[in-house]
């Protein structure tokens, strides 16, 4: 089994709601096997009851399929070991930031408060308007330096 090959396909597979990360790039591939008629795909969920998993389903094995390589192709999501915000690649940050959505801050302080920068213009001078954002992983939050609104993914341990 050619693992590049297939990982070159999961790059092509967006996030359902953000079409500008890919589910690799989102950090939600955990595992690749199989052999050449075989294949196995496990996938993090970014958090438990994700309403898109069906569909990131859907577009994985339509993705791998067109490959004409597997006979069988699985796609399990796992939560073991669970998604956290910092598995995003640096990739991934800067697509999401110029999405309009700040990445998920790497450091929370002793508070357990974190800093999040505007992804218009990168100021921290920020607030928040409300927790609780369209999806269960982002907030929305106000930039006072620019005056856009904008949204936030969480750190993981505003999650829990």
């Amino acid at each position: 089994m050619n693992k590049n090959l297939v990982l070159h396909a999961l790059h092509e597979v967006k996030d359902p709601e953000i079409d500008a990360i890919s589910i690799v790039d989102l950090g939600m591939v955990e595992a690749i096997r199989g052999d050449d008629s075989k294949l196995v795909v496990e996938l993090l969920p970014t958090f438990m009851g994700c309403p898109a998993l069906d569909i990131i389903r859907k577009n994985v094995e339509e993705k791998l399929d067109r490959l004409k390589v597997f006979n069988h192709i699985e796609v399990r999501f796992i939560n073991d070991p669970p998604w956290t915000s910092d598995r995003v690649s640096d990739l991934g940050r800067e697509q999401l930031k110029s999405f309009g959505i700040a990445p998920p801050p790497k450091k929370i302080n002793e508070t357990g408060g974190w800093e999040v920068g505007c992804p218009y213009c990168d100021s921290l001078y920020t607030t928040m308007e409300n927790l609780f954002g369209p999806t269960a992983c982002r907030s929305i939050l106000y930039c006072k330096s620019c005056k856009n609104p904008f949204e936030a993914m969480k750190p993981l341990s505003t999650m829990m």
